[in-house]
C-alpha cells in the first residue's frame, strides 16, 4: 500500500435520538469527506465509538466505508482490541469487506509490557494479509507504546505506520531520525507517521510527519485537507494561517470526551442526527456555548 498522506478524517458513527445507526447519514457524510477533500476515512475508531457499537455493526461500518467510497478514497478500519484473538477476528472481517488498511490500538486495560505489544502487534500483522498502522493514545489506553518498540514493528512486513496521539512532538523528529539509518520498508511501502492530535498536527507535520488522523475534519474538512497539504508541499505561511483559523476547533472540540462535541457540531450543521450510546451522554449546555463559538469563529454556519 502507498503510504497515504494528508487529511484522513477519524469519521464519527451518525446514530439517531435512540442510539440506532443511520446508515444514510453515514453515506452522506463519506461522500461529503471526498467532495471536500479528505485523503482517507478512518472508520470505527475511538471517534466512531467503536467501544459501544456491536460486532456486527462494526463491521457492517467498514463495509459501507469501502462500498460509499468505491475507491475514490482509501478506507482505515478500526479494528485493534486488548484480546490479540479478537483484534485478529476483525482484521479478517475488514479484509473480507474490502478495507485498505487496519488501525491497531495499544491494548486498553491489561497494560501490556513493550514486548508484550510488540508481540501483539506482530500477531496481527503475521495473521492477516492487511496493512496495519498502529495507533498509541495512552490517555486513553493507560499504556504508551515506545518509541523503541514502534522502530522494532516497523521492521515487521505488513506493519506500514504510526497514528501517534501522545502528544509528544519529539517523537516524530527520533523516529524520523531512525527511519532515515535503517532499512524498515515493508516491501515498497514506507513507514508512515500520522499525529493523532489536532492541536499539535500541523507541527508534526513540519516536523517530518505524513498526515493527521484528524476530530476536526469532521467538521472542516476542506480547511483541514488544504491545511495539510499546504504543510506538505512546504507553503508554512498557508498552512499557518489555516491552523490558525481552526486552532478553536482544534481545542474545544475536546471539552467533553470525544466524539460528545464533535458529533454535536454535526448535529447542529444538520449533517447527523443527534443520537450518541452510553456511558457517553450528548454535549452539556456549557459544552453547547464553547463549541457553537469555536464554530462561529471558525466560520461555520449552523445549517448544511
Amino acid at each position: 500500500m502507498t503510504a497515504i498522506t494528508g487529511s484522513l478524517v477519524a469519521i464519527v458513527t451518525p446514530m439517531r435520538e435512540d442510539g440506532s445507526l443511520d446508515w444514510d447519514s453515514y453515506r452522506r457524510l463519506i461522500d461529503w469527506h471526498i467532495e471536500e477533500g479528505t485523503n482517507a476515512i478512518v472508520a470505527v475508531g475511538t471517534t466512531g465509538e467503536s467501544a459501544t457499537v456491536d460486532p456486527e455493526e462494526h463491521v457492517e461500518l467498514i463495509r459501507i466505508a469501502v462500498e460509499t467510497a468505491a475507491g475514490r478514497v482509501k478506507v482505515i478500519a478500526g479494528t485493534g482490541a486488548n484480546s490479540t484473538q479478537e483484534a485478529i477476528e476483525l482484521t479478517r472481517e475488514a479484509r473480507r469487506v474490502g478495507a485498505d488498511a487496519s488501525l491497531q490500538v495499544v491494548p486498553y486495560y491489561n497494560r501490556p509490557t513493550q514486548e508484550g505489544l510488540y508481540r501483539h502487534f506482530r500477531a496481527v500483522a503475521e495473521a492477516v494479509d492487511l496493512p496495519v498502522i498502529l495507533y498509541n493514545v495512552p490517555s486513553r489506553t493507560g499504556t504508551d507504546l515506545s518509541v523503541d518498540t514502534t522502530m522494532r514493528l516497523a521492521q515487521v512486513p505488513g506493519i506500514v505506520g504510526i497514528k501517534d496521539a501522545s502528544g509528544d512532538l519529539a517523537r516524530v523528529v527520533e523516529m524520523r531520525r531512525v527511519l532515515q539509518h535503517r532499512v524498515v520498508r515493508n516491501g515498497n511501502r514506507e513507514f508512515a507517521l500520522y499525529s493523532g492530535n489536532d492541536d499539535t498536527g500541523l507541527a508534526y507535520l513540519l516536523l517530518g510527519g505524513d498526515g493527521v488522523i484528524s476530530v476536526t475534519a469532521n467538521v472542516v474538512p476542506r480547511p483541514m485537507a488544504e491545511m495539510c497539504a499546504a504543510a506538505l508541499r512546504g507553503d508554512v505561511a498557508t498552512a499557518r494561517a489555516i491552523n490558525e483559523h481552526l486552532m478553536p476547533l482544534h481545542v474545544r472540540l475536546f471539552v467533553e470526551p470525544n466524539p460528545v462535541p464533535a458529533k454535536w457540531a454535526l448535529a447542529r450543521m444538520g449533517r447527523i442526527p443527534g443520537g450518541i450510546r452510553l456511558p457517553l451522554v450528548p454535549l452539556s449546555a456549557p459544552g453547547q456555548e464553547i463549541v457553537a463559538q469555536a464554530m462561529r469563529d471558525a466560520g461555520i454556519g449552523s445549517a448544511a
